[in-house]
């Protein structure tokens, strides 16, 4: 009998039906958010398994740059890309043209982490006055000052900007904590025998959220539907299949990409972790949707903390529609 995971992943795949198809192949160009990693497989694996090419698609995954995918989505050089959460509401309340169409993350992998041989960090209340390793950004600031006000202290802390040289800061006692993708950075620490605790976001107040999407622009998607929904469909394909068979799907991602992704284990572990834990599917089966109420969520929380903008880098006015910065209906067929 198939497990009740193994199950309802059957009927999702089963309930795709035909795959969506454009009458003559179109090209499709996806900007990825980083350098090649396990949140991308499902792109690979639906490229490697034929599934674009089912759907009429020769897509063209393009090489990372530092420029952001949301802008290369917004200012018409890639059609698709990888959004973070943070960045499709602060680049859309901005004036960027940015429509997330796929949730890749069920749920938040982000999390704030220390050494745990920290016996001064019980809570997070102990963190005030410590220094913290980041990143540069806003959302960081509201984010940790949030988790240690939800549990009593002040929220004052240092900052050091480090970037992923924070990580190393960290293992070395440069820094106190840091912030992390638990299914990357920590299994990454874990594989290497790096004792560390954590706190996780929505334990103190922050909102659960998608932590990432694949995106759009509202242009392309109005004038290329059909190559929007087919693209969308075989997407999907791939990261079904990446849950169903990750074994198989690591070996497609490390073949992509056999010049970037040496470390084996850390790829597998990873990709084991995105399925044991219900990030790349939720435990009630969903794949790619949306959930609206989430998106509401953080999008209020940061409206209310300050970190929305408008062009003019001025905090917003108003609350914006969050409704208009996503949109299920390519993931579901419709047009």
């Amino acid at each position: 009998m198939l497990s009740r995971r193994l199950f309802i992943a059957a009927a999702l795949i089963a309930g795709l039906g035909p795959v969506t198809s454009v009458s003559a192949q179109q090209t499709v160009t996806v900007a990825l958010d980083w350098t090649p990693n396990t949140n991308h497989v499902g792109l690979y694996v639906a490229r490697a398994k034929g599934f674009y090419a089912e759907a009429g698609l020769d897509v063209q995954i393009l090489p990372y740059s530092d420029t952001a995918a949301g802008t290369l989505i917004a200012n018409r050089v890639a059609d698709f890309g990888i959004l973070s959460s943070i960045g499709l509401f602060t680049q859309r309340t901005a004036g960027a043209d940015l429509v997330a169409t796929y949730a890749i993350m069920q749920t938040e992998t982000g999390r704030l982490v220390f050494n745990a041989d920290r016996a001064d960090i019980q809570s997070p209340r102990d963190l005030d006055g410590l220094t913290y390793g980041g990143f540069g950004s806003a959302w960081e600031n509201a984010l940790i000052g949030t988790i240690i006000r939800h549990d009593g202290g002040g929220g004052n802390f240092e900052t050091v900007t480090l970037g992923t040289s924070a990580y190393e800061a960290l293992a070395n006692g440069k820094v106190d904590f840091t912030l992390e993708v638990y299914t990357w950075e920590g299994i990454k620490a874990e594989l290497d025998g790096k004792a560390q605790r954590t706190f996780r976001y929505a334990d103190f107040g922050v909102p659960d959220q998608h932590t990432n999407f694949i995106g759009s622009s509202r242009a392309y998607l109005e004038k290329n539907k059909d190559t929007a929904t087919a693209f969308i469909a075989a997407t999907r394909r791939g990261y079904a299949f990446a849950v169903e068979h990750p074994q198989e799907a690591a070996n497609i991602l490390i073949a992509a990409n056999s010049d970037v992704l040496t470390d084996r284990p850390l790829i597998e572990a990873s990709l084991k972790a995105l399925v044991d834990g219900h990030y790349l599917q939720s435990p009630t089966g969903a794949i790619g949707t949306i959930d609206p109420a989430k998106m509401e969520a953080i999008g209020d929380y940061l409206f209310k903390a300050g970190a929305l903008r408008d062009g003019d880098g001025n905090p917003a006015g108003e609350r914006p529609d969050f409704a208009a910065y996503y949109t299920n209906a390519y993931l579901a067929g419709e047009k």
